[in-house]
């Protein structure tokens, strides 16, 4: 059929008909225009977000597209379909007072640690548990699912603690002149607000672990070169020689014990010339513990006089300039008479934000010095262990400022032995002795909680093995007798298969005040549940 234009020239509507995907699409009820791709099918899900940020649309809209999306709606009909939210309700079916929340807008796939976390998760379940070998490396690993929840509300924190998938593939090659090494951590984590990569503290969708070389130029000495997990001292769960850095927020969420030891990019240098044992570890940058800043857990912030968490998230000034703000630590171990006798020494800073400016109002991390010792062997059927290092504030070496911690004396004495069948028992005493405290407390500003002169904490650790050691009980407690304050760590393990692990626990904090150190983490009491699969 024919029809004439304004010109008069006849034109065949069937064949000059404007095509379907250039007609012009109707407005959305937002005020920015979506941008289409160039099949104009595809939604843009990143100009989408980007004009929420800028408030250019409410998030009812948004969690209702994207829950339209997940019940089977054509992404564009779910946009222009999108007029008020009450609409939106009765296309998806729901009830008129059934509310729109988060979790219907969680759509697989949508970030990239949700992609790489599922096509970890179904590269792991397609192939057989046994590890592979590609390019000549040994790839190996694991996908560790975890979830957690509050015991109580904190109005300062979110109730759920930790939602997360994690795939650790690791990838290690042997060769004649040394061995590589790369293990990296892809993430999905529900919990923080942002995916940013920070390798620094962990965050992000990508966690890098291990990234390094390890070779021997003569055959006396190694040296491993990158990003590595170093650790020493013979304390269990407690640190007095051991200035690497820990992740406090994995420990205390229900992560994995191994993720306590976070990653310090580090040059290590071994030698072993004759009796003594020498080990050197240089960081040319500062590498700082992953400490508590509130963006998971609450802490007690001295400034606000409360508990704080995601409303006030902990900025410090952190030393980060290459080869100025570094750290050097040192060992030198020899065995005598079955008993590991060790010497320790480090040049750096204190490993959390210990110190303030009241300039900037902001914490800081002071200089820091530590010598140390440490012993360890048997002793009335079990294993003894000692440990002491004098912690030296090379900034308020005479104590009298109320900005930068006190030296002081750091104490542990262990002990550990099979108690019965399968049932092992291990008891620690740790003590903090600070160096100056008159000076401290004369100097202490007003309104401040001071520190106690002598900071005591006990631990008791009971391990029980059944069911062939497939099941392990375990209870870790720790005690304070001067701040009035404690800490436990139940936690159960099932070993189903060789690939399949299954594990719950909780971590449990208590105290009298607000402001002591466990004391603080009163309202982060949680439990938490987890399944992991290797290859």
């Amino acid at each position: 059929m024919a029809k004439r234009d304004k010109s008069g020239v006849a034109r065949n509507t069937a064949c000059h008909r404007t095509p379907k995907w250039l007609a012009p699409r109707p407005r959305a009820s937002v005020s920015a225009a979506a941008s289409w791709s160039a099949r104009g099918k595809r939604y843009s899900a990143r100009r989408r977000f980007e004009e929420v940020r800028r408030g250019k649309e409410t998030a009812a809209g948004t969690q209702a597209i994207w829950s339209a999306v997940a019940s089977g709606i054509p992404r564009d009909t779910a946009f222009k379909r999108n007029k008020t939210e009450p609409k939106m309700k009765k296309k998806l079916k729901l009830d008129a007072f059934t509310p729109i929340s988060p979790a219907h807008a969680a759509i697989p796939g949508r970030t990239p640690a949700a992609r790489v976390a599922a096509l970890a998760l179904a590269l792991v379940l397609a192939r057989p548990a046994a590890a592979a070998e590609v390019a000549g490396f040994d790839i190996h690993g694991f996908v560790d699912a975890r979830a957690g929840r509050r015991l109580q509300e904190d109005p300062v924190e979110r109730g759920t603690s930790l939602a997360e998938i994690r795939a650790q593939i690791a990838a290690e090659r042997r060769t004649d002149l040394g061995t590589l090494m790369l293990r990296a951590d892809f993430v999905y984590d529900a919990v923080p607000r942002a995916s940013r990569i920070d390798l620094k503290t962990g965050e992000g969708w990508l966690d890098l672990r291990e990234a390094n070389g390890l070779f021997s130029p003569v055959s006396w000495a190694d040296i491993k070169i990158g990003r590595q997990i170093l650790t020493w001292g013979v304390g269990d769960m407690l640190f007095v020689n051991d200035l690497f850095p820990k992740d406090w927020r994995a420990y205390f969420i229900g992560r994995d014990t191994d993720y306590l030891k976070a990653p310090s990019d580090a040059l290590l240098i071994s030698l072993f010339p004759g009796p003594v044992d020498l080990d050197i570890v240089y960081t040319p940058q500062f590498d700082p513990d992953r400490y508590i800043c509130g963006s998971r857990l609450s802490y007690w912030n001295p400034m606000l006089g409360r508990r704080a968490g995601r409303d006030a998230v902990a900025d410090p000034e952190t030393p980060g300039d290459w080869f100025s703000d570094d750290e050097i630590a040192l060992r030198a171990r020899r065995t005598i008479g079955g008993w590991e006798l060790a010497l320790y020494g480090y040049e750096g800073f204190w490993k959390s934000p210990e110190g303030f400016n009241p300039v900037t109002a902001r914490a800081r991390f002071p200089t820091l010095g530590v010598y140390g010792v440490s012993a360890r062997g048997g002793l009335a059927g079990g294993l003894v262990s000692f440990e002491a290092a004098q912690y030296d504030s090379r900034e308020d070496r005479d104590g009298r400022d109320p900005f930068v911690p006190n030296s002081q004396k750091r104490l542990l004495v262990g002990y550990e032995r099979e108690i019965a069948r399968n049932l092992q028992a291990s008891v620690q005493y740790y003590a903090e002795i600070m160096d100056d405290a008159g000076a401290y407390r004369a100097t202490l500003p007003t309104g401040m909680h001071p520190r106690d002169d002598v900071r005591q904490v006990v631990t008791l650790r009971l391990t029980r093995l059944a069911l062939n050691q497939n099941l392990t009980l375990s209870l870790f407690l720790y005690v304070s007798p001067s701040d009035r304050d404690g800490y436990l760590r139940p936690a159960v393990t099932y070993k189903a298969t060789d690939d399949w692990l299954f594990a719950a626990g909780a971590n449990l904090f208590f105290g009298r005040d607000d402001h002591t150190f466990f004391g603080q983490f009163e309202k982060n009491n949680n439990i938490y549940v987890a399944v992991r699969r290797s290859f």
